[in-house]
């Protein structure tokens, strides 16, 4: 899973692996769970999270939610947000997180969204990606702009998930 990061170095697994890892550790300290909610990377941000030892006591679960449907029927997102923007939003990625985290009963929600190609989706360009955060203080998406191929993407986006989260933790922190 490498690939070329959002300020255009490598992304390694590595990089995956130390960004999991300091969630989880985070995570562990605070004594607080969450749970995942994949479109674009299919999976990946999960393997990542179960990978790292510990993580039993800090993830509760995730969905894989490629189809459009599925991102209503199982992650709970307003399917007349759906119909009205798309499955490649900042809000569709708020709703899957904070979906995400209510549905698993987790105290933050995480979720991926976007294009990773090799064809634009429904107007939007390959690269386009939405991570997102859902917490007890609310959301926070980023929009994430990739180059390179499609696998490429993928891992950033996972990297990038990882940091957003990271980055949430540290600000909730007392």
């Amino acid at each position: 899973m490498d690939g070329v990061g959002v300020d255009g170095f490598e992304t390694s697994d590595f990089e995956v692996g130390s960004a999991a890892a300091a969630v989880v550790h985070r995570l562990a300290e605070r004594h607080e769970t969450m749970a995942t909610v994949e479109s674009l990377t299919g999976g990946s941000l999960a393997a990542s999270i179960v990978n790292i030892a510990g993580v039993s006591g800090v993830y509760r679960g995730g969905l894989v939610v490629y189809a459009t449907e599925l991102k209503a029927t199982l992650a709970g997102v307003p399917a007349d947000l759906l119909s009205e923007r798309g499955p490649v939003d900042p809000e569709v990625a708020a709703a899957l997180a904070e979906g995400g985290r209510q549905r698993c009963g987790a105290d933050w929600g995480l979720a991926t969204t976007g294009v990773a190609g090799p064809e634009p989706q429904d107007g939007k360009p390959v690269g386009l990606v939405y991570v997102a955060v859902a917490g007890p203080n609310g959301s926070e998406v980023r929009q994430l702009d990739l180059g390179g191929g499609r696998d490429h993407i993928r891992a950033a986006a996972v990297v990038d998930a990882l940091r957003l989260l990271t980055e949430r933790l540290v600000a909730a922190t007392p």
